[in-house]
């Protein structure tokens, strides 16, 4: 549904609820539209009012569970799928929507708990077996390497559903030590998924160009956008994590959240949304190819931009002056971000380069990032993003703080006071008392965090060094240094 239908939607739904007692039924569907529209804080007040006074209707309950679920408010979440599974215990989707909060909460037990349980209720449910595989390490004694290969060896009849396994048994290959079974049945899963994906990098590539041909040099100040305030939202001084999927940004907004003025808000596409919304607003109804959005994208009022964006924030709990928004691909908006919010913070989080392509290759996104699937379209697209990121650093210097995944590992105290001093934020104990294993999480990514892997992953890829060659020989030949850190 477009966003126009769902406004359409909201509009009805605000009309019948004028006139009609208020129902649960009818406000979850409000706080649908609501979240829909990326209005994540009124979204979470009209599910709260659901659940005030829901019956003991586990759709329902459900239901407002996954509105503060998107919204990321994933305790009210877990208290409505909680009611869910106590009225339903043996349906398999209310089940696997609590044990997703769980994971995202790093309440692992319990979401492993709940995925076996949907997957004896359920056993197609292969998206199941690759979230359990992926909650902890696998070890040669506890893994389900034999189960996943029998699961596949009968055959998966859904591709996507082989594609799921594929990655699951990939995973716990790679845990145990296996590399080279490991890297077959990744290669295999990948390629399977890049097959029925209508994606050519070329535009993406090409996207680059585009935004750099829009944006040339430094912005320009504008006192109208310098300083505002979005009714209750947050100051428009929030804290960008940029950069690549699977670089480490996860680790760095950890850090970040573990400071009292500080709010993890999540992966937000809100800035997005805000930029597409803005140029259709100039440009009226009339459709626009992604060139002249990004051209267009120039000329908007950037001081309601920053209102935009801010107003679309979720709430912020009670004494957080600051958020974080992590979306990876904000990288591609940090000249807008800098008029548009020039109080904002663009922390730019970079990795080794073979380990971050390796880390995209061997991830299976739930949504986006299509270039991953193909170690040439890796290459291509990363190749893109280091050119756009070196144009930012060019064009607005001293803006954007560059961070290194491997120097955070090595040194966490001195780089987290340069990260704090830049964000302008007070120096605590707490961040430095930082410990990756008891840290509460709002991603999946967290819960690789969770577990350590950060220091034996800082040279995995090394393991698949032949079958990534064609990869290495590609960056370099571009000029990316590959071979650090040694």
């Amino acid at each position: 549904m477009q966003a126009r239908d769902w406004t359409g939607a909201l509009r009805r739904i605000d009309q019948a609820l004028s006139i009609e007692p208020k129902d649960p039924k009818s406000l979850v569907y409000r706080a649908q539209c609501l979240a829909a529209l990326a209005r994540a804080r009124e979204a979470c007040e009209a599910a709260g009012e659901a659940l005030r006074t829901a019956p003991p209707d586990p759709v329902v309950l459900d239901a407002i569970g996954g509105v503060f679920s998107h919204a990321n408010d994933q305790d009210s979440a877990l208290a409505a799928f909680d009611r869910a599974v106590a009225l339903a215990p043996r349906n398999a989707r209310f089940i696997f929507n609590r044990a997703t909060v769980y994971r995202f909460l790093g309440r692992i037990r319990e979401a492993e708990a709940d995925y076996d349980r949907v997957i004896a209720l359920e056993p197609n449910d292969h998206e199941a077996y690759l979230n359990r595989s992926e909650l902890r390490t696998q070890s040669a004694h506890m893994n389900h390497i034999g189960a996943l290969e029998a699961l596949l060896a009968r055959g998966v009849a859904d591709w996507r559903g082989e594609v799921q396994i594929r990655y699951a048994i990939a995973k716990e290959y790679e845990d145990t030590g296996d590399h080279e079974k490991s890297f077959q049945q990744l290669e295999a899963g990948a390629k399977k998924r890049r097959a029925h994906l209508q994606y050519d990098v070329a535009a993406d590539v090409a996207t680059v160009d585009w935004i750099i041909e829009a944006f040339p040099g430094t912005p320009a100040h504008d006192p109208s956008a310098a300083e505002h305030e979005c009714g209750d939202a947050p100051l428009d001084s929030p804290i960008f994590i940029v950069g690549l999927p699977r670089s480490g940004s996860t680790l760095l907004d950890r850090i970040l959240g573990s400071h009292s003025a500080v709010h993890c808000a999540g992966e937000l596409n809100h800035f997005a949304l805000s930029v597409v919304d803005a140029v259709r607003r100039g440009s009226g109804a009339a459709p626009l190819t992604r060139r002249e959005l990004v051209a267009r994208s120039a000329d908007v009022d950037f001081a309601a931009l920053g209102r935009d964006y801010l107003v679309r924030v979720p709430p912020a709990p009670a004494g957080a002056r600051r958020f974080t928004d992590k979306m990876p691909l904000n990288y591609l908006y940090c000249g807008l971000i800098r008029r548009a919010l020039p109080n904002a913070k663009i922390v730019h989080v970079v990795r080794q380069p073979m380990a971050v392509c390796y880390a995209m290759y061997k991830t299976l996104f739930k949504d986006g990032y299509p270039f991953s699937y193909d170690l040439g379209d890796i290459a291509r697209y990363y190749i893109a993003y280091r050119r756009l990121m070196d144009h930012w650093n060019s064009s607005m210097p001293g803006a954007i703080l560059t961070l290194s995944y491997e120097a955070l590992v090595e040194d966490q105290l001195g780089r987290t006071r340069q990260l704090l001093d830049f964000c302008g934020l007070e120096w605590q104990d707490a961040c430095a008392e930082f410990h990756l294993n008891s840290a509460p999480a709002t991603t999946a990514s967290a819960v690789q965090v969770r577990q350590r892997l950060y220091h034996t992953s800082v040279a995995q890829w090394r393991q698949y060094a032949a079958h990534l060659a064609p990869l290495n020989e590609r960056l370099r030949a571009a000029g990316v240094a590959t071979d650090w850190p040694a």
